[in-house]
């Protein structure tokens, strides 16, 4: 078509069908691939005005193949494939089978496992996508040997994925942010927001203490039903178990893997930001490009990882290549997930949904002032669950919200730009379209479609205390206070909860 073509349900609320289409088709079915694609028809549908053959084009032309040909995707599709080799390697050298062992005999209790999997999500805080990859990993032999679900694995790395990295100033998420807020010192605003930023702090707090009380509801209670009795898992084709190993592998198989992990992405992270060109740490991190970091850092700690193990004489050359395909094919799901969610990304920007919500804001902005970061939290939340990103939605809200108050009141601002990064944290977390949610899948080895659904109801009643918190601080305006508030509200509502459970399971 044309490059000036403007389809004519452009900036319309029908710009948010295709992902509405996809999301409830996925939970109602419990089959993504097939619900993607479907999503991403009618986007291309909607665009063209139902003619075939201009739908067909902009689907597959500027949809599926601008989206694996763009370069930062590409990236992080190398990133993952990389880290599925690493897994494989550590797992076939029995490095993951020993830390297993090791932790089993230090990690006592399923409280110990869940609690150690929460710390290590928090201790990763560089990255979202590397974090769900990396925990996924190395806690996922300690999980199982508790009992302890896949799907709550998956909710735990994905709970310490995107909350823990907005709320972290050296990450590639405070980078981001700090990008969005033009006009004002982008780093000192994102630390002043980092009390307001409830959706994040909150769920921290839901996690370990739902994990002290030892209590789940909903969904996920009958996955750890039936992760306690041995049933988990038996019917779920998506993610295959790799072998255990070599029997002589060491706890040093697995870590020193993941610290070159660690250690290689950060320098690979800093490089594409110029601090070797003089740039400071901070300022590298800054402007640095996530995708060629994770990549380059995966690549230099893939060639580690093989040296050491024919060095160890663990795994012979021959057997460290052919992790290589073993990974890739563990990947696949993930990367058809992945794929399909980017291409939907594309069909909603090019029916102008960023356009429909950013002019929903603005017409919202010079009414209701004190409401207004529990709008934009609840829209922040509304426009991440139907496109999947979260910096695609601070890209839209951040201006807007800084345009509205820089200048005028500086402390609704920051509550208000807090507002943005908690909502779309919300709205990433939930959506099964969201690439931080596959990642959480891949890492834990879990069903997508059941991650998403056992996770959802956690979501939400996080989201529902961490509105009512944002409609209190639009008044008292006050980060000690108002985060007070929001912890008390949290865990009164999971005792609450615990105990309707409770009394409906008596």
């Amino acid at each position: 078509m044309d490059a000036s073509y403007v389809p004519s349900v452009y900036a319309t609320f029908w710009a948010l069908i295709p992902p509405v289409v996809a999301i409830v088709l996925a939970l109602i079915t419990k089959e993504v691939y097939s619900s993607l694609f479907l999503g991403i028809l009618c986007g291309g549908l909607l665009y063209a005005n139902f003619a075939f053959e201009a739908s067909m084009l902009h689907i597959f032309n500027d949809g599926i193949l601008a989206a694996v040909c763009d370069t930062y995707n590409m990236g992080i599709l190398l990133f993952l494939i990389i880290l599925g080799a690493m897994v494989c390697l550590m797992n076939k050298a029995g490095g993951s089978a020993a830390f297993g062992r090791w932790a089993s005999g230090r990690i006592k209790s399923k409280v110990g496992a869940q609690l150690a999997t929460i710390l290590l999500g928090v201790l990763i805080f560089i990255d979202d996508y590397f974090n769900c990859l990396t925990v996924g990993s190395v806690m996922r032999p300690v999980t199982d040997k508790h009992k302890i679900s896949r799907s709550k694995l998956a909710y735990l790395i994905d709970a310490t994925a995107a909350p823990v990295c907005i709320i972290a100033p050296v990450s590639s998420w405070a980078a981001a942010v700090s990008g969005f807020v033009e006009g004002e010192d982008g780093l000192t605003i994102f630390l002043k927001a980092i009390p307001y930023n409830y959706y994040a702090l909150l769920t921290i707090i839901m996690m370990v203490t739902m994990v002290i009380l030892k209590f789940e509801f909903g969904t996920m209670a009958k996955e750890e039903y039936w992760a306690e009795i041995g049933e988990e898992n038996k019917n779920d084709g998506h993610f295959q178990q790799v072998s255990e190993g070599k029997e002589n592998g060491q706890v040093k198989d697995l870590i020193i893997p993941i610290v070159s992990l660690i250690v290689c992405c950060v320098i690979g992270m800093i490089y594409s930001g110029g601090f070797f060109t003089g740039e400071s740490f901070i300022s590298a991190f800054s402007n640095s490009d996530a995708s060629v970091g994770l990549a380059l850092g995966s690549f230099f700690a893939l060639v580690i990882t093989i040296i050491y193990y024919m060095i160890r004489r663990i795994l012979k050359f021959r057997e460290c290549m052919d992790c290589v395909p073993e990974g890739f094919k563990a990947m696949v799901p993930a990367i058809m997930i992945l794929s399909f969610a980017w291409t939907l990304k594309n069909m909603t920007d090019s029916l102008g949904a960023k356009q429909y919500v950013a002019a929903l804001v603005e017409q919202s902005a010079g009414s209701l002032l004190n409401l207004l970061p529990a709008i934009i939290f609840v829209i922040a939340c509304l426009l991440a669950f139907a496109t999947g990103t979260s910096w695609g939605t601070f890209g839209i809200l951040i201006p807007i919200v800084v345009t509205a108050f820089s200048g005028v009141d500086e402390k609704m601002m920051i509550i208000s730009i807090s507002a943005c990064m908690a909502g779309a944290v919300c709205g990433d977390h939930c959506s099964p379209i969201s690439d931080t949610t596959i990642m959480a899948s891949a890492g834990a080895q879990c069903d997508h479609v059941k991650h998403v659904s056992t996770q959802l109801p956690y979501a939400v009643l996080c989201a529902g205390v961490s509105f009512v918190t944002y409609l209190i601080a639009g008044f008292v305006k006050n980060a000690p206070v108002c985060l007070a508030i929001g912890i008390v509200l949290m865990i009164g509502t999971l005792v609450v909860v615990k105990n309707m459970f409770k009394n409906k399971n008596a």
